[in-house]
């Protein structure tokens, strides 16, 4: 088994490629040790000291550090990720894999359902594969007053340039196509 890495924009975040489906459908992001009991790959994972994150993507894992070095991470967690495929011991357990495509509550107006239509097939298909490129996702949370709210997870959450990918990319995308939105921001 070969496993490629990947660079994202966020430096103390790694993309790890292990050439196969991580999860068929949906994202997961696991923000400590103590969630990450619904993935045996992130309870593996999650005992590697300095790991403080691990995102899972459809054929990549994304990896978070608080402390250390790439250099030193980068051969346990290749040693982690190729032990949990080659154990042939599931990504997620029973009850995970079935949330793993559920929305979080949305909010919007009824009035506002077109434009949000419209939104977030934009994100679905132009902003979506680009931040999947970097170790991320980006999901639609919410439309109101103009604004629209977006949850960033994985390597974009906590980037910095996530802010200048969510004001200039997105917000000047979404502007272009719909004059209703004023403002783009992530969800707390």
């Amino acid at each position: 088994m070969f496993i490629q890495t990947e660079a994202t924009p966020n430096p103390a975040t790694l993309k790890f490629l292990p050439g196969r489906t991580v999860l068929p459908h949906g994202t997961l992001e696991i923000r400590d040790a103590a969630t990450a009991a619904q993935s045996p790959l992130a309870e593996r994972l999650f005992r590697i000291d300095g790991v403080s994150g691990v995102f899972l993507g459809s054929d990549f894992i994304s990896i978070t550090k608080s402390a250390g070095e790439w250099p030193q991470l980068k051969p346990a967690i290749l040693g982690a990720v190729m032990e949990h495929f080659m154990s042939g011991a599931p990504i997620l357990h029973g009850e995970a894999a079935a949330n793993t495509g559920a929305a979080d509550d949305e909010f919007f107006e009824s009035k506002d359902t077109e434009t949000v239509t419209t939104i977030k097939e934009l994100i679905e298909t132009r902003v979506r594969p680009a931040v999947a490129n970097d170790g991320g996702d980006i999901t639609f949370r919410g439309f109101k007053d103009g604004v629209v709210y977006l949850d960033m997870k994985g390597a974009c959450a906590g980037c910095p340039s996530s802010t200048a990918t969510l004001r200039h990319g997105i917000q000047n995308l979404l502007r272009h196509y719909l004059p209703d939105v004023v403002e783009v921001r992530p969800m707390s």
